[in-house]
């Protein structure tokens, strides 16, 4: 599967995954700031942004698509950045694949199995009357009606494009992500690994618990987890300088 990507920069390979329902533009700010000491991928995961859509959608799946992308760059170790879907498919490829990987920074998810909670988003787009709303306000109203935060909804919105022939559709395989959310929900397993691995949690968001350094540090041994306060879970979003300052100084540290 060859993934869409962008590319910036010169040095050494920084490759940047994004979450659910996201897309590599998420990121496009933040890598073109570590552009300026690294040559930085931002990638749209498979049934995500403009890469291929494909019926089958798991983290194994997601770490060996990384791997084939790795390989197709002539790319044999790098530093990898994932944040919450994007940081379980890193964790999974470093448990997969760990000589291909430097380091790694983990934003705002645990590999543990989560509960959920985005069945009010999927009931929300499923419902959205792609054929007949006439532009992009049109499909914010009726997000509106299940989704009331603006920058969820504008988030989201991202994913909509218009059609050649009229009305639009998704980018994103909205299809695949549902049938497989259980799977992106779920625990990351493997060996243990020595990787040097930051974990950074959004101080507003609950994806990272007190209880689960222990499973990070069995995981992942050479870890270490930060809080930026006065963040949620889209820490890139709403803390993005002081998340550079903690990533560089990471990435650049023996």
């Amino acid at each position: 599967m060859e993934l869409n990507y962008k590319q910036f920069g010169q040095g050494d390979p920084v490759i940047i995954l994004h979450g659910l329902f996201g897309m590599l533009d998420n990121w496009q700010t933040i890598a073109k700031k570590l552009a300026e000491n690294y040559t930085v991928f931002i990638i749209d995961q498979r049934n995500h942004g403009r890469s291929p859509h494909h019926p089958d959608f798991d983290y194994s799946l997601l770490a060996e698509d990384l791997h084939c992308f790795m390989e197709q760059q002539w790319i044999y170790q790098a530093h990898l950045i994932g944040h919450s879907m994007g940081g379980k498919t890193v964790m999974q490829f470093a448990l997969d694949y760990p000589d291909f990987v430097e380091k790694m920074i983990v934003v705002d998810i645990a590999p543990k199995k989560y509960e959920g909670g985005h069945q009010l988003i999927f009931e929300a787009l499923f419902d959205l009357d792609l054929e007949h709303i006439q532009n992009r306000k049109d499909a914010e109203q009726q997000l509106e009606v299940r989704i009331p935060q603006f920058g969820v909804r504008q988030f989201l919105l991202k994913n909509l494009t218009r059609k050649k022939e009229g009305g639009y559709t998704w980018k994103m395989n909205l299809d695949a992500i549902f049938n497989h959310y259980e799977d992106i929900l779920d625990t990351i397993e493997g060996e243990p690994v020595e990787i040097p691995s930051l974990f950074i949690k959004g101080g507003l968001s609950n994806y990272i618990q007190k209880e689960d350094s222990s499973l990070i540090k069995k995981l992942f041994s050479h870890s270490n987890i930060i809080t930026i306060e006065k963040s949620g879970h889209w820490v890139h979003a709403e803390q993005p300088d002081i998340l550079l300052e903690h990533m560089k100084n990471f990435l650049t540290s023996k």
